[in-house]
């Protein structure tokens, strides 16, 4: 059982529409698409971050562009206590539930998901896109590796709509959740995350953080709630779009004080290792119902798989709801009843062939999170479980192929 601390609720109300389309690559079927291009406004100047007021008193912002106030609480709240490893003892079933892009539209989707890890006591992470946090007025603040100053391959948000955002991110957090990071103008392809040097990642990060930093000032919000953690502390890790550029992106985050990275193009149920010094959790292949092959545990590939198109024949809609749910909780029984290897589920606020992928997750979601010995968490919370553990218990671990019954007794003692 958890045992979190309390954090008080906050409801938003504001109904605002943005499409956060980001995209990932199959497993077996490999594909690279570029997300649209959303419109942009004219040309801004920059706004700069004015210093931390002389003598801020208890309650006052640090300063009027940051989103910390000095009164923001010294660690998170709503933290699962976990059990750590025990000789002779199956380990904890761990279960990540990721969102790319992580933007509150029309459809609410941010807000649901919300709901739904409250309900079933679980955490998640939301991977937050830096340019979410710009107006669309003030596009020119970017400076994207390799593309002209200003672009991006994914539509900047207005004001009401940052601001509805930045609301969700708050509450995110302050119930258990964690805000990571999905960079910022979501190129993909030739010129895309695969041609960034670390140099770039390392631009694209720290412009990213910038972003999250300085969001009230950028956006003439300085009325509004500030976000209640340091950005600079909070952000740990992150997964790049399309699943592009591991290589040098991790030697960036590593240098930025990062602790994970969710960026490999593909994986396996088995326990996770490092890579370049930092946990890496990559997406894994989960085998469908009615496929001669597995598919990354991603929406985007369940959708490409069943359709090719974000909407496709309505009368196959329970099918393919049923198909997906089925893939994700048989790929969840196949590591709880073997090698509890934690599995790790990525997604994003769509409604791709009518919604079928977010009822699919919901549904997982409220199936899975409440079985003994399963624990729903962030990749953070899990970083920080897997960095407390013997790392010769977790070198055991490490040892078992997917769907291998672990003998307990011997791995772990």
């Amino acid at each position: 059982m958890k045992k979190r601390t309390w954090a008080g609720a906050l409801v938003v109300t504001l109904a605002v529409a943005v499409t956060a389309t980001t995209w990932a690559v199959s497993a077996q079927r490999p594909i690279t698409l570029a997300a649209p291009r959303g419109s942009l406004g004219p040309a801004a100047t920059a706004v700069p971050s004015p210093g931390r007021p002389a003598g801020a008193a208890p309650g006052e912002l640090l300063h009027p562009g940051s989103p910390v106030a000095s009164t923001s609480p010294s660690s998170q709240p709503n933290q699962p206590v976990l059990p750590d490893l025990v000789p002779g003892q199956a380990p904890p079933q761990f279960v990540v539930f990721s969102w790319d892009g992580a933007a509150e539209d029309s459809n609410k989707l941010f807000s649901r998901f919300r709901a739904v890890a409250q309900a079933n006591d679980a955490s998640m992470t939301f991977f937050l896109s830096g340019i979410y946090t710009l107006p669309a007025s003030r596009r020119m603040l970017y400076q994207p590796p390799r593309h002209a100053r200003g672009a991006s391959d994914i539509p900047l948000l207005k004001n009401a709509q940052i601001a509805v955002t930045m609301q969700e991110v708050r509450q995110a957090w302050l119930e258990g959740s964690e805000i990571g990071t999905h960079f910022n103008g979501h190129f993909c392809g030739p010129s895309g995350g695969s041609s960034f040097s670390v140099q770039d990642w390392a631009s694209e990060l720290g412009q990213a953080k910038g972003f999250i930093t300085n969001w009230r000032t950028n956006n003439g919000l300085l009325s509004t709630p500030p976000l209640p953690f340091n950005v600079s502390k909070e952000i740990v890790g992150g997964r790049a779009p399309c699943l592009e550029g591991q290589k040098n992106l991790i030697p960036a985050e590593k240098a930025a004080g990062f602790r994970y990275d969710a960026s490999s193009p593909g994986g396996l149920q088995v326990w996770p290792a490092k890579m370049g010094g930092l946990w890496s959790y990559p997406l894994q292949s989960l085998q469908v119902p009615g496929f001669r092959y597995e598919v990354l545990s991603m929406d985007y590939n369940f959708m490409f798989n069943q359709s090719r198109v974000t909407q496709g024949d309505p009368a196959r809609f329970p099918f393919w709801q049923k198909q997906t749910r089925d893939a994700l909780i048989g790929g969840f029984n196949r590591a709880y009843t073997t090698n509890r290897a934690p599995m790790f589920i990525g997604n994003h606020f769509e409604q791709w062939n009518g919604g079928i992928y977010m009822n699919a997750i919901e549904d997982t979601v409220k199936t899975v999170c409440g079985k003994p010995d399963v624990h729903c968490v962030s990749f953070r919370q899990l970083t920080d479980w897997m960095d407390r553990q013997k790392p010769a218990r977790l070198a055991a671990l490490r040892t078992l192929e997917v769907g291998q019954q672990g003998d307990w007794a011997r791995l772990l003692k």
